[in-house]
């Protein structure tokens, strides 16, 4: 990788001090087997209530509920009950976002994500009474305790399970809604910051529990939620430090960062990814003014748009066969070059905004001549005048994607783009969206053409429709009509706290105030 090790250092000295605080289990529950319920699973209040000082042997367990979402580290206090210990505690920790992880066995895993992000602990204590402070950090709201073995002569009882939650995110600088928004927006609202707060860790992870890592495309939504929440400018910074330090060989900024056990950028590569360096220059810019941040990374996010053009035919599409990767959405089947032309397209509007800042004018004429260039390109081979609708790859694919982000790159009027976004509703392709990813996008679109009303309904059936379905923070996949759908083969091993699914608050706070 090409290293600028000034601005990897510059990353590292803007390393947030973490806040901790310290939570309590607040129920026992069980978790049954409901059909109805969410991904077939259904939590109800045990019976029993008492977990400290209950005396445990072999094959007896409970299930705590802390009745929120956290990030953190687990400790445990545990005591001998009879007579001394002849043998060590054999001790098995099952910790879940979610009922499904908790009920659900996991060596029935069989997807194709590594089954060591499932969480779980199995643990041995040669010398009781023990206080445990398990060292790696989980993400959870369930814990469930099984104690697999002990010996004849003695059982165990708990006299304490906690978490040291930790964030980077402090919830006292937000602003407070106004009274007379609805209480259904204000909880969405909250369920957003959560969620934005609990991946708000030394970076903006993408998902605390999976993957821990700094991707860029969750990046730039987070950061949009930021600076109307948190105003973390510093965290923001830091993660563009940290892909501007540190890029592909031939100076692509990388799709994800790893911070341990040293700063090193990923080998992944995703074009749209790499043009979203300069989107998440841009709202920083924005929201900060800081111009000699700007001046710094400026020529990266230039280099970005240059690197990106190289991909264009001669018609001014960008190419598309078997040697890119450009992400957009998790859709199996979407076609993937008529979305990206858009992005390509949208990035480039920023980056123009940006060479006017820095009054770079010969960096501007090169930017307006590629603007021009690809957006004519769009209407001309990407438009289809008889369906109504932009098309993709080369078998003319329709799909919501594409029509989306040929919106927001506005390479139609305004009122023909609220038209096609209409004409989308109507028509339903068949090639959907599967993430809140995607939705943003839409949302975003909707709010773009002024369709405030049908942006506010379709926050309300998606995100509303996940805090029904049990949400304390939003989640990384949400299909209303496949609930356990997940691109990696088992909805065991999906993120249900994820970065890219905490914009409503960000939507309710720009456009709804």
């Amino acid at each position: 990788m090409l290293i600028n090790q000034s601005m990897v250092d510059k990353a590292e000295s803007l390393m947030p001090e973490l806040i901790s605080s310290v939570a309590e289990p607040k129920a026992v529950v069980d978790i049954v087997a409901d059909e109805s319920a969410f991904q077939g699973w259904r939590v109800d209040q045990a019976v029993d209530q008492e977990w400290k000082e209950k005396v445990l042997g072999k094959g007896d367990s409970f299930i705590l509920d802390f009745q929120d979402h956290l990030v953190g580290y687990i400790r445990l206090r545990i005591k001998p009950v009879g007579s001394p210990p002849d043998a060590p505690l054999k001790l098995k920790l099952t910790i879940g976002e979610m009922p499904c992880e908790i009920a659900e066995p996991f060596d029935t895993y069989n997807g194709w994500l590594s089954s060591s992000w499932l969480q779980e602990e199995t643990i041995f204590v040669d010398v009781l009474p023990a206080e445990i402070k398990l060292p790696r950090r989980y993400t959870f709201r369930f814990v469930k305790v099984d104690v697999l073995d002990t010996s004849v002569k003695y059982k165990v009882s708990f006299e304490e399970v906690n978490c040291t939650a930790v964030t980077s995110g402090d919830v006292s600088s937000i602003k407070p809604l106004p009274d007379q928004l609805s209480e259904e927006l204000a909880l969405m609202d909250r369920i957003a910051i959560k969620t934005l707060q609990d991946c708000m860790q030394s970076v903006f992870e993408d998902g605390p529990k999976r993957d821990r890592r700094l991707w860029i495309g969750d990046l730039r939504l987070q950061a949009q939620a930021n600076y109307l929440t948190f105003n973390n400018h510093d965290l923001v910074k830091r993660c563009l430090y940290l892909f501007a330090g540190m890029r592909l060989p031939d100076g692509a900024v990388g799709a994800c960062v790893f911070e341990k056990p040293h700063a090193h950028v990923d080998d992944t590569r995703l074009y749209d990814y790499s043009l979203f360096f300069v989107a998440c220059l841009y709202d920083y810019y924005e929201a900060s003014k800081d111009m000699a941040t700007l001046q710094e990374l400026w020529p990266i996010a230039l280099e970005q748009m240059e690197i990106a053009a190289q991909r264009l035919e001669e018609d001014g599409v960008v190419r598309d066969d078997e040697t890119w990767w450009s992400f957009i959405d998790w859709h199996p089947e979407l076609n993937k070059q008529a979305p990206t032309q858009g992005v390509l397209i949208y990035c480039l509007k920023q980056g123009l905004e940006l060479a006017r800042v820095l009054s770079e004018s010969d960096k501007q004429q090169y930017i307006e001549s590629l603007i021009e260039r690809t957006s004519a390109a769009a209407v001309k081979h990407l438009w289809d005048e008889e369906k109504g609708f932009f098309v993709s790859g080369s078998e003319r694919q329709i799909s919501w994607a594409s029509q989306i982000w040929l919106v927001l790159a506005e390479v139609l009027p305004a009122e023909e783009n609220a038209t096609l976004l209409n004409r989308l509703f109507e028509e339903q392709p068949a090639i959907g969206m599967t993430t809140p990813y995607m939705y943003h996008h839409l949302i975003e679109a909707l709010f773009t053409v002024g369709s405030r009303e049908k942006a506010l309904e379709q926050m309300q059936a998606y995100w509303g429709e996940m805090i029904k379905d049990g949400a304390d923070t939003f989640w990384e996949l949400y299909n209303p009509e496949d609930k356990k759908l997940s691109p990696y083969g088992s909805n065991l091993i999906n993120s249900y706290c994820h970065a890219w699914s905490c914009t409503p608050t960000y939507f309710i706070r720009k456009y709804l105030l």
